[in-house]
């Protein structure tokens, strides 16, 4: 996304964009070893939460 799209989406689009890159992040760091499943499943359900988007499905 560049940064023209960026600056046209509403500020909860931008809250869901970052949510989604947060969790591709874990995502790669779980895939590479950096993070076990625990540590994933846990720095997720506390991203999620803290974020508000229990109701968003991924």
């Amino acid at each position: 996304m560049d940064q023209l799209e960026w600056e046209q989406l509403s500020p909860e689009q931008k809250r869901i964009q970052l949510y989604l890159e947060q969790k591709k992040t874990l995502e790669m760091f779980l895939e590479h070893g950096a993070i076990s499943q625990a540590q994933f499943d846990k720095s997720l359900g506390d991203l999620t939460e803290k974020m508000g988007m229990n109701g968003i499905a991924t």
